[in-house]
């Protein structure tokens, strides 16, 4: 009996763009996505987006993601974590972060969205969360960690975060670790458990 290969996660991310689209179409190609892990879609502006990410941007967008889950677990603050959970406002935004957490209590659209970046600028991505009403979001581009914080005039770069608990949060730490993590996972989560727990 012969086996099939397993077949390696690509290291670099996949991505499809189709602009000039409908919200419709955009739901129409979502149904046909129910059932794909680990593909992620994106509506904004009549653009569609899917992206299939790869092996590095799974690994910063879980490291990411537990690091924070870790701090916030750590100062007893209470939290969701929703994943890639998909946020919506019809007929608006669509979009699926590769992190996001609900912070104080839990709420319809998540008060912070974490993306890893890999193939687009991410300062762009911001519009769509502004139209979904994210309060705070983080990109992770190039081995630099990106705050942003949504005002009445649309995202300023931040810091550090102005959500409640997270804003003692160290980001310089955080870096460190988020790096660290691209050749040790387990080194990077014990020297940021130790360094949050003094």
């Amino acid at each position: 009996m012969t086996q099939t290969p397993l077949k390696e996660t690509p290291t670099q991310d996949q991505r499809i763009v189709y602009p000039g689209r409908t919200w419709e179409q955009f739901k129409h190609i979502q149904k046909g996505f129910e059932d794909s892990i680990g593909v992620r879609l994106f509506y904004y502006d009549g653009t569609i987006e899917i992206l299939m990410p790869g092996r590095e941007h799974e690994l910063f967008g879980h490291i990411i993601g537990w690091l924070t889950t870790c701090f916030l677990a750590q100062k007893g603050i209470f939290f969701q974590p929703t994943g890639a959970m998909t946020q919506e406002r019809e007929q608006e935004a669509s979009a699926q972060a590769d992190q996001s957490y609900c912070i104080g209590s839990v709420k319809p659209i998540p008060d912070l969205s974490i993306e890893v970046v890999f193939t687009s600028g991410g300062i762009d991505k911001l519009a769509r969360y502004r139209a979904l009403g994210v309060p705070e979001v983080w990109f992770w581009q190039d081995g630099v960690l990106m705050l942003y914080a949504l005002s009445t005039s649309g995202y300023e770069r931040i810091d550090c975060s102005n959500l409640p608990g997270l804003e003692d949060l160290d980001i310089d730490l955080l870096k460190r670790c988020i790096l660290l993590a691209e050749t040790d996972a387990g080194e990077a989560v014990r020297v940021f458990q130790q360094a949050i727990a003094r």
